[in-house]
């Protein structure tokens, strides 16, 4: 197939990734591209050249709340997605995979005559669901979990469920945490993750703290994280993935603490096929992911109840946390479903829809 994949704007599609959005997008269209299939990925500059992008404009970036930047993207965007969409239209394509948060695309679907689906891979906002409203009627969505789903059920009644998928040779297992005796967390450094709060429960559970990722927020870090440093708690940098899948498969646990309904959680996949157990807020589709063999969960934003859930996940078998990660999260998988799904949308008729059975609460 000839295949479009049009991507956010905001940060470029490589590493180091920014987000668990840009390395899905990478992922897939580098699996897309291997399979045989005809690849453009519209992205912006700066995106990983082994995927031949189409660099439409320089990354858009986050406005955080500042609304002079705000209204410089959303021109920014609505320009580069405007080239887009008509570079697809010209472009003699099979089907268009949208991957993009922005509502353009959604509304030009009406005038475009290829075939286009989207995946959702954030809760509703209001442009996103003003695009979905507009979209050309007919239109099949994919949502990266039961939970997203159920998020979108008004919108969206019958969304196919694609769970979002590494590669499971990066994110080696390691049998055997290092002999540093440490637990590791791993995200954008941004107050909806809740850097502070793994912090402070890693500390009151007693363990030595190392944490990755990127900065994007400097009054946040200021504030709330580099005053919590010391001996016990280290920033190791932002990091390529096979200097993260080091750390992490070195982690007696992994910490994931969001404080917003978190709509997949690339990291716990992440730490699952290193075979490291995760202690987790069960927020979103979290609990989706990790069952009793893998994973200990707690009330969102109880720190307290978190450092419980770090001491019970320490003594996890890890090799159960990988068999759940190869079963259910390799990046092969999630290719698979999305061409069922392109399947699906150029012939008009329902296709295999098992693969939402791979996604089980754990028991209560």
């Amino acid at each position: 197939m000839k295949i479009a994949v049009i991507a956010h704007l905001k940060f470029p599609i490589g590493q180091p990734y920014l987000g668990g959005l840009e390395m899905h997008t990478h992922h897939l269209a580098g699996a897309l591209r291997a399979r045989g299939h005809r690849v453009t990925l519209f992205a912006s500059e700066g995106s990983d050249p082994a995927l031949v992008p189409d660099p439409v404009c320089p990354p858009t970036g986050d406005a955080l709340g500042d609304p002079v930047a705000c209204e410089r993207i959303e021109r920014a965007e609505l320009v580069a997605y405007e080239r887009i969409m008509e570079a697809v239209a010209r472009g003699g394509f099979d089907i268009v995979h949208n991957n993009s948060l922005h509502d353009l695309p959604l509304r030009a679907s009406n005038t475009l005559a290829v075939p286009m689906t989207t995946a959702l891979h954030t809760p509703p906002f209001e442009s996103l669901a003003e695009g979905v409203r507009a979209a050309k009627p007919g239109m099949i969505f994919a949502a990266v979990s039961p939970s997203l789903a159920q998020e979108w059920q008004s919108l969206v009644p019958d969304a196919r469920i694609i769970g979002n998928g590494i590669d499971l040779s990066t994110f080696a297992f390691s049998p055997a945490a290092d002999p540093a005796d440490y637990v590791f967390w791993s995200g954008r450094i941004v107050p909806e993750k809740g850097t502070h709060l793994a912090i402070d429960a890693a500390r009151r559970a007693g363990m030595r703290l190392r944490f990755a990722g990127p900065q994007p927020n400097p009054r946040y870090w200021n504030e709330w994280i580099a005053p919590r440093l010391g001996e016990d708690v280290t920033y190791v940098g932002h990091l390529s993935h096979r200097e993260l899948a080091r750390q992490l498969g070195g982690a007696r646990a992994a910490i994931v603490s969001p404080r917003w309904e978190e709509p997949f959680g690339l990291v716990v996949a992440e730490a699952l096929a290193c075979g490291t157990p995760v202690a987790a807020f069960g927020r979103g589709a979290i609990p989706d992911i990790l069952d009793r063999h893998s994973g200990a969960l707690a009330p969102a934003d109880d720190v307290a109840a978190l450092a419980r859930a770090i001491q019970r996940a320490v003594g996890l078998d890890r090799r159960a946390c990988r068999r759940r990660a190869e079963t259910l999260y390799d990046a092969q998988v999630m290719t698979d479903g999305y061409e069922e799904l392109y399947r699906e949308v150029l012939a008009g008729a329902p296709a295999n829809r098992s693969r939402a059975a791979v996604f089980e609460r754990p028991a209560a």
